[in-house]
């Protein structure tokens, strides 16, 4: 592939994935990422600070869920507030589509420690910004700090189970699943 080639980011990220399957995330260098991807190491650099951030798009998601939080209605609550950013944002970063290059993310970031914990890192990284997004609607920071939580949970079961369905799965129909089955639970530890 020619180096002025548009989308160096996706094609770096769908190269160090097919290198981190192919021989191990620690046997990988970012050398034999830009090799693979046609671009060179200054073109790697431009958009990951390391190798280890190939895979993770925070920014994106992140930006994503505080706007949706900030766009739902102000009438609802904060856990509702959630979801419709969960939503929104489920549309957007999950198409079907995504889902085999994603499948194979999970599995390599489960296999790669260091991934692992930058993993969750992110989620961390994601539950601060929609709890400090829903105390920018007025929550308290208690509840906005449990509904971070909570919305999150259900948010990942529904990601998981997602990236386990067949294709013609919605990632809209499990976030709502999910969500139920917490609300729930939580219902129900309060007893």
């Amino acid at each position: 592939m020619a180096r002025w080639e548009p989308n160096a980011r996706a094609r770096l990220a769908a190269a160090a994935l097919d290198l981190f399957e192919e021989h191990g995330y620690d046997s990988t260098t970012v050398a034999q990422i830009t090799e693979r991807a046609g671009l060179t190491k200054s073109s790697f650099f431009r958009h990951f600070t390391d190798k280890r951030e190939v895979l993770f798009d925070g920014e994106a998601m992140t930006e994503a869920l505080v706007t949706g939080v900030a766009e739902a209605p102000a009438d609802v609550a904060p856990l509702d507030a959630l979801t419709h950013a969960f939503l929104r944002t489920g549309e957007t970063m999950f198409p079907p589509e995504r889902r085999p290059f994603l499948a194979r993310r999970a599995a390599v970031i489960r296999r790669a420690p260091e991934l692992a914990e930058r993993e969750a890192l992110k989620e961390l990284g994601l539950a601060d910004a929609v709890r400090t997004a829903l105390e920018a609607r007025g929550t308290t920071p208690v509840e906005a700090r449990v509904c971070a939580e909570l919305g999150g949970l259900a948010f990942s079961l529904a990601y998981e189970r997602w990236l386990e369905a067949g294709a013609e799965v919605r990632f809209e129909p499990l976030l709502r699943r999910a969500e139920r089955e917490v609300r729930a639970a939580a219902s129900q530890s309060t007893r």
